[in-house]
């Protein structure tokens, strides 16, 4: 089985082992929405990555990360990057760098992921699973899915998403509030493993049908049990 697939399994599993009980406005959710891509996403193998010097230019690299987990760059050939944060990442360049350069000043921006995926379900035309080789919002995910169908209620798409305390939370986003600013400042940038549902009808009871929804709809491996509820 893929690392993806594992990682993506083993979310969907937490998600049918209780219900979802924090279901968040989009305008109220803050940096749920907004923060996970850079600041928690751990650097895997076969990631590209952008490594830029503020003041050394000349030093400037795109590199991927190898199989053993490392990068080679100009004057450090052996450095650790899969398991960090980009944020991890840059802290530990610029400490090697520092023997070398008076002022590293150092960023490193993840230009495409390896094996990280969304879901899109529901009233779109192709449903399924889609690469996230990039920063990828609501959307766009959505168009990749073949775009909506005449019967999609746009008023309540749901994304599900593992939390920063690792409990499931249900984001309530309004596509049309999204369209509505020309400069694509509302539109939400999706994390690896979200499920993005474009129901055909308005969801009176938002709990119960995250919950019954992952229920009906994802399938269990034979062997695993999982309880109710915390």
């Amino acid at each position: 089985m893929s690392t993806y697939l594992k990682g993506f399994l083993m979310f969907l599993i937490l998600l049918t082992a209780c219900t979802a009980k924090n279901i968040v406005p989009a305008e109220q959710a803050g940096s749920q929405i907004t923060a996970y891509p850079l600041e928690q996403y751990l650097i895997q193998t076969g990631d590209q990555l952008d490594i830029k010097f503020f003041y050394n230019p000349e030093l400037n690299e795109q590199v991927v990360v190898r199989p053993d987990g490392r990068i080679s760059l100009q004057l450090a050939p052996e450095i650790m990057a899969s398991g960090l944060t980009p944020a991890q990442l840059t802290d530990t360049l610029e400490k090697t760098y520092a023997k070398e350069l008076a002022n590293p000043g150092i960023t490193v921006i993840v230009r495409s992921f390896s094996s990280q995926r969304v879901y899109v379900d529901g009233e779109v035309n192709k449903p399924g699973m889609i690469n996230l080789a990039g920063p990828l919002t609501v959307l766009q995910s959505i168009s990749e899915a073949g775009g909506l169908k005449e019967t999609a209620t746009t008023s309540q798409v749901l994304i599900i998403r593992k939390a920063k305390d690792d409990k499931p939370i249900a984001i309530a986003v309004n596509l049309g509030d999204i369209r509505s600013a020309a400069d694509g400042s509302r539109d939400i940038l999706l994390a690896p493993y979200d499920i993005v549902y474009v129901p055909k009808s308005t969801i009176a009871n938002i709990n119960q049908f995250v919950d019954q929804y992952i229920r009906r709809n994802i399938p269990i491996p034979f062997g695993i049990t999982y309880g109710v509820g915390y």
